[in-house]
């Protein structure tokens, strides 16, 4: 009994210099706990005659819940404590705060907006147009009718729409295709502006474009395309040549070596490729430009007069040239990546880079 007596003592002794709520689950344990003092004089009673089994067991019994009901006690007390701590801390508002990280723009969109102030810089205005196309402005008025082998040139990611309503529409629309599609190039947008604004004009077309191909260290079928068009009276190929030697000086800062092809497209006439000096390997070769030191960088020419009937110009007025480049492949040569999928891999560790 006295050995009762003196453990609740050293017991609520403890308890009641408890600091927090470690030392309070260790008393617990010491006590309380499976081998606690308590616990073992509990299971000892076994062992005792039946008389002082009673009145020990009452005794330990009632010391239990006691010394379970005052450790409940001190526990709400040292939370209090620790509140009215945190309550009462003081706030120096001087000291600097914690900088929170902060995202940037994407290499992509940086180079989106260079070019864009660069063409603005030579007089061009910055336009835009929908992603998803009707089949009369992606195909038919750049003269690429639907038996043109040219078609062959874009696979297509085509829209599904109720038939009828192409039908109906198409009617309306003195025979314009209206089916609908994800635009292949941002060329429409050149049709759009014309149908709309007298030349002369200098426009670029920016945007997302779509076509259904394999994905290998050049090629996306998600991709960002820049169309540019100049209309005017006297327009040259000697005009071409000159504002894509200083976009691209202006564009990489340097002198850049650049060769015009011959080849073909159905809305110009004559047609160009233009290409660059591979950056990324300066002319040696290497996955970016096929190992030919060379990157096809552009495809340009002049307006096809097929083209001019369609916006409702007349070409024996007008004459202009026109160029659509890949905003993904500038940034490829720009910042030396030698594989676009990782332009779109959204992975940090990439991204964070620039």
């Amino acid at each position: 009994m006295e050995d009762l007596k003196n453990i609740k003592i050293l017991a609520e002794k403890e308890i009641n210099s408890a600091r927090n709520s470690e030392e309070i689950k260790q008393i617990f344990q010491k006590y309380l706990g499976k081998n606690g003092e308590v616990t073992r004089v509990l299971r000892s009673l076994k062992n005792l005659d039946e008389n002082k089994k009673r009145s020990i067991g009452k005794l330990a019994n009632q010391i239990k819940q006691e010394l379970e009901q005052k450790i409940e006690i001190r526990k709400k007390e040292i939370g209090a404590e620790i509140g009215k701590n945190k309550t009462n801390k003081k706030i120096d508002v001087s000291f600097p705060g914690h900088k929170l990280p902060t995202g940037h723009l994407h290499p992509i969109t940086k180079v989106k907006r260079e070019v864009e102030d660069i063409f603005e810089r030579l007089g061009f205005s910055v336009v835009e147009g929908p992603e998803v196309e009707s089949e009369w402005y992606n195909f038919d008025a750049l003269n690429i009718p639907a038996n043109h082998p040219a078609r062959d040139m874009w696979d297509t990611f085509w829209l599904r729409q109720n038939e009828s309503k192409v039908q109906n529409s198409k009617s309306k629309a003195n025979t314009k295709s209206q089916r609908l599609l994800l635009r292949t190039h941002t060329s429409p947008v050149q049709i759009r502006y014309m149908e709309k604004n007298n030349p002369p004009l200098r426009i670029i077309a920016p945007g997302r474009a779509f076509r259904y191909e394999a994905t290998d260290a050049s090629h996306e079928i998600n991709f960002y395309h820049v169309e540019g068009l100049m209309v005017d009276k006297e327009i040259s190929a000697a005009n071409l040549k000159a504002i894509m030697e200083k976009f691209f000086e202006m564009f990489f800062k340097k002198s850049v070596k650049i060769r015009i092809r011959p080849s073909f497209f159905p809305f110009t006439e004559p047609s160009f490729e233009i290409d660059i000096r591979c950056l990324v390997c300066g002319g040696k070769g290497c996955s970016v430009c096929s190992q030919g030191g060379w990157l096809e960088i552009a495809g340009a020419g002049m307006v096809h007069p097929q083209v001019f009937k369609s916006a409702g110009l007349n070409p024996k007025e007008w004459q202009g040239f026109a160029f659509g480049m890949g905003l993904d492949r500038l940034t490829m040569m720009k910042y030396k990546i030698k594989d676009i999928r990782l332009l779109f891999k959204g992975d940090l560790r990439f991204l964070e880079q620039f």
